[in-house]
């Protein structure tokens, strides 16, 4: 609030498609989809009227000794994605109650299975998986960690495969080749007390949209079933066809044994998270001891309005073959984004399925703050992660509406380093 001192709020008035428009009639394309979660454009019809049938029937019922319609058709829909193999799930509110459930159900798994002192978690260099306490605990970003540090449970962390950190002359692949042998010497020397390897597959979002070659998770699929070691997959940003596929962890060929899914889900209509497990996972929980069974609540856990949004979100997905035509979609984003990958002050532009992204070189420590503005100017609504600026439109944007984004990036991005300097 200090800071809209200087930069005020944008009150927004009502959204429609990929734009969002304020009382004065401005309007701004949501490039960034209101943090990653805008999957068909704002005040979607079919969702709309979804919502609108579910009103009638149903907003909401507990979820303990009850249940309802939208709640078993999305879950038997999510197990049908995953090809049967992540067949249980367990409903949250937003994607950190998801890791915190991931992360205690590994945890109790262990238990369960006599193996109680499996208790520590694993996560990549620079990743993120959200801002409750278990959360933050596995997450890896100082601005967001280290205030919080005497209340979180200590984690480790291994190399992360964001090809930018590769050596000169090394290709992403080897040097995620390179980042899993990091995995297995560290699962080698203390597998015996880690419950779970956590990681954002394929892209490392809050790392400034890091991306790494799939067989990082080929390989420490292969690590962690070879140490007995649950693999977490936070597909909370890069699931429901954000990195191309339905599932980034597709793009591998694997099947983590927790998946966390969140932001899309809904198509950004209204909170829900869930987390998928398998038979192995569910059977340790089977038990007349109430101890056993897994112990997490949510007072909305399972809403049957957030349940309806996603299944009219996946009903979306099959009727317009989406996956497919996102494959089209980003190839033109790709080519008209050109002359921003050739800017003389970008270096490390990187695409992966419906999300872009690029680092301007660029001493300016208000940098994100000066973009922004700059963007808004342009009727752009562009939120850089430090001097990295990244696209991640809904999926209906048009082929003029990506032209407009590519132009206003254009300008903002010669507005902003003409006023800064170039480091040494």
């Amino acid at each position: 609030m200090k800071q809209h001192e200087t930069l005020p709020l944008v009150p927004i008035a009502r959204g429609n498609g990929i734009w969002l428009y304020d009382f004065d009639g401005r309007r701004y394309l949501d490039a960034i989809s209101s943090w990653w979660v805008n999957l068909f454009g704002h005040t979607n019809p079919r969702i709309n009227a979804a919502l609108v049938a579910q009103l009638a029937q149903l907003e909401h019922v507990i979820l303990a000794g009850f249940t309802h319609e939208p709640v078993v058709q999305l879950s038997e829909r999510l197990n049908a994605l995953t090809g049967g193999r992540l067949g249980h799930c367990f409903y949250g509110s937003d994607g950190a109650s998801a890791t915190e459930i991931a992360l205690k159900m590994s945890f109790h798994f262990w238990r369960n299975s006599g193996r109680p002192h499996k208790t520590g978690f694993v996560s990549l260099a620079n990743g993120y998986h959200g801002e409750t306490l278990g959360a933050l605990s596995v997450t890896d970003v100082a601005l967001f960690k280290d205030i919080y540090a005497p209340l979180l449970r200590a984690s480790a962390q291994v190399p992360s495969p964001d090809w930018r950190l590769a050596e000169q002359g090394e290709s992403p692949r080897g040097y995620a080749e390179r980042c899993a042998q990091a995995l297995e010497h560290h699962l080698e020397q203390h597998h015996a007390d880690t419950a779970a390897f956590i990681v954002e597959p394929l892209v490392q979002g809050a790392a400034g949209m890091a991306m790494y070659d799939a067989e990082y998770l080929r390989r420490a699929r292969v690590i962690c079933d070879r140490f007995e070691v649950h693999l977490i997959a936070d597909e909370i940003m890069t699931g429901c066809g954000r990195s191309g596929t339905f599932f980034a962890h597709e793009q591998a060929g694997i099947t983590p044994d927790f998946l966390c899914l969140s932001k899309g889900i809904t198509g950004g209509y209204l909170p829900l998270s869930v987390v998928l497990t398998t038979d192995t996972v569910y059977a340790a929980f089977y038990d007349d001891s109430v101890t056993r069974g897994f112990l997490h609540s949510h007072s909305y856990t399972g809403n049957a309005l957030a349940c309806r949004a996603a299944l009219a979100t996946l009903d979306i997905f099959e009727q317009d073959n989406v996956i497919e035509t996102n494959r089209a979609r980003a190839a033109y984003l790709s080519r008209a984004a050109q002359p921003i990958a050739q800017h003389p002050r970008v270096k490390h532009f990187r695409n992966t399925g419906m999300i872009w992204a690029f680092d301007v070189d660029a001493d300016d420590t208000a940098f994100t703050r000066r973009f922004y503005q700059a963007a808004l100017e342009r009727e752009l609504l562009l939120r850089p992660i430090g001097n990295t600026v990244y696209f991640m439109p809904p999926y209906v944007i048009t082929d003029p509406e990506i032209d407009f984004l590519v132009a206003g990036t254009c300008a903002a991005l010669d507005t902003v380093v003409k006023s800064s300097r170039s480091p040494a």
